[in-house]
């Protein structure tokens, strides 16, 4: 590997143009096809062979008019006023017209109309009738009643029993994924221009976001943190450069190929956010690798620009290869989870991994065959040469020798601190985003906030339950109708049941049950459990089939599958990394190592995340103020991720204890010689990783945001922690033992090479003080 690597590497420097040409070439029609074709993203949360998405499947088919996307807005009256009040009340009609008036907004109003003009043969208004009086006065006390106007009400809007506020629920008649960019930001724009002439406040609920931006203020200061960290590491603004060359090539072409196939392929947006986070920071970190090592072969080993790109090409570009392969193997094992959500991220996220190894050792060494001996500047050789450089090798060699020195305390402190911080995760609990789980200044929090003061908190999330005829083509009668809303009032959390839509034939009706609590309430979701109990005893009393979904509803079934596939998950990605790790350092000790170190981190991960998310502890120190749950697709996806990306640092790190132990030192040595030349690499890669990864800390998008929080603080864990204490103090107690191996396995396993011995045997190291370009018959023996 490390010698075919080496020949890439100098044929990339050589003929620089031959390879940047290719990849322009890429990035061109990359460029061209985003062009041509505009980006779709989405932001629906699918979960396939679950009950709550095959009610919402059926009714698709069933009642496809309520298949679009739900619309919620909520009206405050000016402080001292009401909402019958003349001015007011003025405003909220005109702004209710502009709404339904707005293009992809289902007019109510018209189906209510055509129904009324039947008198008495309408089944739908006996039908709401019949489910009004079932379900009687809400539970809660609090009693909304529909606005009147015209002698009647105006379908979809309710006024607070206070008077305060008034809240419109209407439907798009598409999912908000598929609408046109700009529909739903529109329609509360219209909304807002007609309330404003009776001083309205509009605030919209959860569901009333658009596409959040996927690059905003706090990715780009990550990114230029980043920026910093490599211009302090490397001394060099041109070697700073590289890196971020490389991340935004990969990136672009990575993400952007995405976005080319989000006319064919649904790509959520935390797919696109998920492989920009991997992106940007693999490719950055994979570069920095490489140029380091290069730079360190020239002031080092006085070797030219050429022979040490190929070098570091050879050696750390070995071990760039198969950190991004442990990265594209955890990511890949979300397809056995068998979502589609979390089987797009994955490989959107796996592709742009790969890409951005792909160019790490092809496009950067190219890149660097331009910048030649610059890569060095005159005042870094300089330094070089009067030994200054040296001092930060100093100082990560002093500190190697330390943890070798109190191995036992640098091992108890790094298992210790790590096990204290995953406390937090036994009381974790999952969920979805909601209103509560944004900013106090955001619209959706107040939203949120005022729905559930003024009408209750399961006006947040009302519940669907989906009531089919069981026999083929029979109407529903509203006498049934009634008899499920009964059945329905009488279990537990349930506060008022409505009639919310049914098909022309009658065969399908929607009730809209609100519940007492909240979504994310475990009385919520005691609630659900008890509906789907008694389905099937009020199928086979009423004749009908009852499914039930919604927000609390898909929240539940995400974590039961999720929490039935994340043993077999985990499984795979640990079994074939640990292939993978036993191939690299031919060592039983290491890969256990790695993988322990690895649950210690995830552990502390989820406690922390808990413990602020929904806790809310420390969370002014990071400008938040919202406690929720954890996200349920959080635990699988930040699993695979921070695995990848922990067996990274794993590779750097103990690929040059393991090179330099090959190359003959002892154990004790190895581990402090191998320490030195990786920790600093290590280090700056972290702070690049955490810088980058906490800008999406500050995104709008709950999820996103506990997505960046979880991977920040999970890298600065596993990498100050686990990697640069736990690992070298383990290696500095196991000594020798550290690289043992059965005989007859290390016969069977293939020889990769990656510390670079076969390349130092086949093409020797060039003497400092003759290190000059190899001569053309030496050129041939190595790249023939």
């Amino acid at each position: 590997m490390s010698v075919l690597l080496y020949r890439l590497g100098r044929f990339a420097y050589g003929k620089p143009w031959y390879v940047i040409g290719g990849w322009l070439a890429v990035l061109t029609a990359v460029i061209a096809l985003l062009v041509t074709y505009p980006v779709k993203l989405s932001n629906e949360v699918r979960i396939d062979g679950t009950p709550s998405q095959q009610v919402i499947d059926d009714l698709a088919v069933s009642l496809p008019e309520a298949s679009g996307g739900q619309g919620m807005l909520l009206f405050k009256a000016p402080a001292g006023a009401r909402i019958e009040d003349a001015r007011v009340r003025s405003a909220l009609l005109a702004a209710v017209n502009a709404v339904y008036g707005h293009d992809h907004v289902i007019d109510a109003r018209k189906a209510l109309a055509a129904e009324a003009a039947k008198g008495k043969n309408s089944l739908l208004l006996r039908a709401q009738t019949a489910v009004a009086q079932a379900s009687g006065t809400p539970s809660s006390g609090r009693t909304p009643v529909p606005l009147q106007s015209e002698g009647g009400p105006v379908p979809g809007v309710i006024v607070s029993a206070d008077g305060s506020t008034a809240l419109l629920q209407f439907q798009f008649d598409q999912q908000t994924y598929e609408l046109p960019s700009g529909t739903i930001d529109s329609t509360i724009e219209t909304a807002e221009r007609q309330a404003a002439h009776g001083g309205l406040e509009v605030l919209p609920s959860a569901s009333m976001l658009e596409i959040p931006e996927i690059v905003g203020v706090g990715e780009i200061v990550g990114v230029t943190v980043a920026a910093l960290v490599l211009l302090v590491t490397l001394g060099s603004v041109v070697a700073a450069g590289l890196p971020l060359v490389i991340a935004l090539v990969g990136v672009t072409v990575g993400v952007g190929g995405a976005f080319t196939l989000s006319t064919v392929f649904e790509i959520h947006s935390l797919a696109a956010v998920l492989a920009l986070m991997l992106g940007l920071a693999v490719g950055i970190d994979y570069a920095l690798f490489i140029v380091n090592r290069e730079r360190r072969l020239i002031l080092d080993d006085g070797l030219d620009a050429h022979e040490a790109t190929g070098r570091a090409v050879g050696t750390a570009g070995s071990a760039v290869f198969f950190a991004g392969t442990t990265v594209v193997i955890a990511l890949a094992g979300l397809l056995v989870v068998g979502i589609t959500l979390l089987s797009t991220m994955a490989l959107v996220a796996a592709a742009t991994v790969a890409i951005a190894v792909l160019l790490a050792l092809t496009l950067l060494p190219a890149l660097l065959g331009l910048v030649k001996e610059r890569i060095c500047p005159a005042r870094i050789r300089h330094r070089a040469q009067r030994h200054v450089s040296a001092a930060d090798g100093g100082r990560a060699t002093r500190w190697g020798a330390h943890l070798v020195r109190h191995k036992y305390a640098a091992l108890a402190a790094a298992i210790l601190i790590p096990a204290v911080l995953a406390v937090p995760a036994a009381g974790m609990k999952l969920g979805l985003p909601s209103g509560a789980s944004y900013n106090p200044d955001t619209g959706q929090r107040r939203s949120y906030e005022l729905t559930s003061k003024a009408y209750g908190p399961g006006y947040n999330g009302p519940l669907l339950i989906a009531v089919n005829s069981s026999a083929d083509g029979r109407s529903l009668t509203p006498g049934t109708l009634a008899a499920v809303t009964s059945d329905l009032r009488g279990v537990k959390g349930a506060t008022s049941v409505s009639l919310a839509g049914m098909n022309r034939t009658g065969t399908t009706a929607i009730l809209s049950l609100v519940p007492a609590g909240g979504p994310n309430d475990d009385a919520t979701k005691d609630l659900v459990t008890a509906v789907r109990a008694k389905s099937a005893r009020m199928g086979t009393a009423h004749g009908v089939t009852v499914g039930i979904t919604g927000f609390t509803a898909l929240a539940i079934d995400v974590s039961d599958r999720l929490a039935d596939v994340l043993p077999l998950y985990v499984a795979t990605v640990l079994g074939l990394s640990l292939l993978i790790l036993l191939l690299v350092f031919r060592s039983l000790m290491v890969p256990v190592t790695a993988t322990v170190g690895f649950l210690l981190t995830i552990g502390a991960t989820f406690g922390l995340t808990t413990a602020v998310f929904q806790w809310g502890w420390l969370q002014n120190l990071i400008g938040l103020d919202a406690t929720a749950p954890v996200v349920s697709l959080l635990p699988v996806i930040i699993t695979g991720v921070l695995y990848g990306l922990a067996m990274d640092y794993q590779m750097f790190l103990v690929t040059s204890m393991r090179e330099a132990h090959v190359h003959g030192a002892d154990a004790l040595d190895a581990t402090v010689t191998g320490f030195a030349r990786a920790s600093s690499v290590v280090l700056a890669a972290a702070t690049i990783m955490v810088s980058v990864f906490a800008g999406f800390v500050f995104n709008a998008q709950p999820m996103i945001k506990q997505a960046g929080f979880a991977l920040a603080t999970g890298i600065l864990i596993d990498a100050f922690v686990i990697r640069m204490t736990l690992v070298p103090a383990t290696m500095a107690l196991a000594g020798d033992r550290a690289w043992w191996i059965p005989a007859w396995l290390d016969r069977l396993l293939p020889d990769l090479d990656v510390e670079g011995d076969k390349l130092a045997q086949r093409i020797p190291l060039p003497h400092p003080a003759t290190a000059q370009p190899p001569a053309p018959a030496q050129q041939t023996g190595t790249t023939g």
